[in-house]
């Protein structure tokens, strides 16, 4: 399985994804968190949506809550709903692995999408959150419980690739990148059993 081979599984499947998605918002108490944790400053607050999807609920959510939403997906049919659902939005097509926007955000997401990488390719996108990092930022992502490698369900039966690495093999490259934990839950059971990482760039 490799990122290609995922970005083209949820182009075919978008629409369907799409209709699937829960909008029940189950993640809301975490994006709250995060919300808290990113730098207050006189703009807009800034937010790097990496593997954005269609924008419902989470991005939809963050830019109501005046947040300046840049979307960067590499499943072109995607990133049009993404349009189509935040038009105020920024929408890049690009490929996370080897992103470099050259600018700082206040906030990066990555929600179950990064997750979809290779334990490897995992491990080499750390450098890219802090390159993106302004001072103070938020960095929020999801991830197994512990490593390995599994297989779900995009939408309509077609199966996508899910890999982890271990809870301290994450907390060594968050720490390595300038990152400091501030919130982390396995399996949360209030956000539907999703494993969450909050952390905050200190630039050390």
């Amino acid at each position: 399985m490799t990122a290609e081979s995922t970005l083209q599984t949820y182009n075919r499947v978008a629409q369907d994804f799409f209709r699937q998605r829960s909008r029940k918002l189950y993640e809301r108490p975490w994006l709250d968190r995060m919300l808290g944790a990113m730098p207050a400053h006189r703009g807009a607050r800034r937010l790097l949506d990496l593997g954005c999807g269609t924008g419902q609920p989470i991005a939809t959510y963050m830019a109501d809550r005046r947040v300046a939403v840049t979307g960067v997906d590499g499943a072109p049919e995607m990133l049009r709903l993404f349009r189509a659902n935040l038009p105020h939005a920024t929408a890049i097509e690009a490929d996370m692995r080897d992103l470099a926007l050259g600018m700082p955000f206040d906030g990066i997401l990555a929600w179950n999408s990064f997750f979809h990488l290779t334990g490897a390719e995992q491990r080499a996108m750390f450098p890219v959150f802090r390159r993106h990092a302004a001072p103070g930022a938020a960095l929020m992502f999801t991830s197994g419980p512990s490593a390995g490698e599994v297989w779900g369900e995009a939408a309509k039966g077609a199966p996508i690739f899910h890999a982890s690495l271990a809870p301290e093999d994450y907390e060594t490259l968050l720490a390595q990148n300038g990152f400091r934990v501030l919130a982390y839950r396995a399996e949360d059971p209030d956000c539907n059993g999703h494993t969450v990482w909050l952390a905050r760039f200190t630039g050390a």
